[in-house]
C-alpha cells in the first residue's frame, strides 16, 4: 500500500471497464471508468497523462468516467489517458517496468514525480466533481 497512490483494476467480467479508488478530501472515492485500448502499430507509443510513462500498442487508453451529480446523469463525462493496467504508481517508483524496458530519465526527484502524478490524478477528479 505504501507504493500505491490509488488502487486501480480492470473488471475481468467486463473488458471495457476499470475502477479506481483513491483518497480525496480525507475520504475514499471510487470511480468507474470505461475504456477502449487503442490498437496501434508496433512502433507507435502513447504516454500516460498521470505518470508520463510511455507504452507501445494498447498500453495507454482513454479512460472516461461520468461526472458527478446532474451533469453525470445527463451523460456528461471526463476522460484522461492512463496506463491501461492502472499501474502508474508502480511505474513511477520503478516497481514495475513498462514493456519498452524503462521510463524516460527525469531530473525530478522521486518525490516530485509522485507529487506530479497525484496532482494529475487530483485534477482529473476535480473535473469529475466540477
Amino acid at each position: 500500500w505504501d507504493d500505491l497512490d490509488f488502487l486501480g483494476w480492470r473488471d475481468p467480467g467486463a473488458p471495457d471497464r476499470s475502477y479506481l479508488v483513491t483518497e480525496r478530501g480525507g475520504r475514499l472515492v471510487g470511480v468507474a471508468m470505461r475504456f477502449q485500448a487503442a490498437q496501434r502499430g508496433f512502433l507507435h507509443r502513447s504516454m500516460c497523462s498521470l505518470c508520463l510513462t510511455t507504452h507501445p500498442r494498447g498500453g495507454v487508453s482513454l479512460m472516461t468516467a461520468r461526472k458527478a451529480g446532474t451533469a453525470g446523469r445527463e451523460g456528461n463525462s471526463v476522460g484522461v489517458y492512463m496506463c491501461t493496467d492502472l499501474a502508474c504508481s508502480l511505474y513511477v517508483r520503478g516497481k514495475k517496468v513498462p514493456e519498452t524496458g524503462a521510463r524516460f530519465e527525469e531530473s525530478l526527484t522521486l518525490e516530485e514525480q509522485i507529487d506530479r502524478t497525484t496532482g494529475h490524478l487530483a485534477a482529473f477528479l476535480d473535473k469529475l466533481y466540477a
